[in-house]
């Protein structure tokens, strides 16, 4: 045949195929976004960066409701009594009464927090890229609902009203808090409820539980929540309760990351290729 009757039958061919077809056949936006993907680093960068001043600037931004806040703060002291679960005083007494203990706490409260996310965040970035996006979707969807807590319910943590709690980093002069001494002024004092120390560091105590292979870090990734959770009520920056509603925010985030994704950020392939296959039109036809 000569080339002009190839060219014909291929011209016949490609026509056949509807464009709505080969259109249909392509992803559409919603499922490349839904897809996991290679993180990129400058784009996490970025993100991280830019949302948590956004956080940060949102949640100091909340009316400081000074009288609410207290109220609440006695609500929840009468409540917790009527559980029979108001024993943060007596913690925060008795660790405050060992001063080494009580000041690696205070540093711990100011460090971690950020350090421990952080380190994890990057860690799935590296070994974990396929779950990255899904995990840091359960970590931001929480951190935001977190913000619609603080502006609904202020709550003054317990050092701050007025009872027998002590305030540690005032009294044993750490550095680091945002929530007292010069640094306070920096920080909204009555954004207790709910608890992103809790949050955050279940989040990370459950991926590393769910994802690392030596045991004794998965150990590790279990204790590190729990330990949080002694600090915040040892230094007096918040009640039981606090920390409850940190897990609530937590399990909101689960809730989105599994209907964006379908399945929880630990199901998901562990690796994915750099680039999603591309997509072409079949070519048929003769070749001479």
């Amino acid at each position: 045949m000569g080339d002009s009757t190839v060219t014909s039958l291929e011209d016949r061919e490609n026509a056949a195929v509807p464009d709505s077809l080969t259109a249909s056949a392509r992803p559409g936006l919603l499922h490349r976004l839904r897809t996991p993907r290679r993180p990129r680093l400058w784009f996490e960068i970025l993100l991280i960066g830019v949302s948590y001043w956004t956080y940060s600037l949102i949640r100091n931004a909340v009316p400081e409701q000074k009288a609410e806040a207290l109220r609440n703060a006695d609500w929840i002291w009468r409540m917790e009594h009527h559980l029979g679960i108001a024993v943060e005083e007596s913690v925060n007494h008795a660790v405050n009464s060992v001063s080494w203990l009580i000041v690696g706490m205070n540093y711990y409260y100011a460090t971690l927090h950020f350090v421990v996310t952080l380190g994890v965040l990057i860690w799935l970035y590296r070994s974990h890229p396929g779950r990255y996006a899904a995990a840091r979707l359960v970590l931001f969807a929480t951190t935001a609902v977190a913000l619609v807590g603080y502006y609904l319910y202020p709550l003054a943590p317990p050092r701050m009203t007025g009872g027998d709690f002590v305030d540690t980093v005032m009294v044993h002069q750490t550095w680091g808090s945002m929530a007292s001494g010069d640094l306070k002024h920096m920080s909204n004092q009555y954004a207790a409820m709910p608890s992103m120390h809790i949050g955050w560091s279940l989040w990370c105590g459950l991926t590393i539980f769910a994802l690392a292979s030596v045991p004794w870090v998965r150990v590790l990734g279990l204790l590190y929540p729990a330990a949080t959770l002694l600090v915040i009520v040892a230094t007096a920056n918040h009640f039981w309760l606090d920390a409850v509603g940190g897990i609530l925010c937590l399990l909101f985030g689960f809730t989105v990351a599994r209907l964006w994704y379908g399945t929880l950020p630990y199901a998901l392939p562990r690796t994915v290729p750099d680039r999603g296959p591309l997509l072409r039109r079949p070519r048929t036809g003769i070749r001479s």
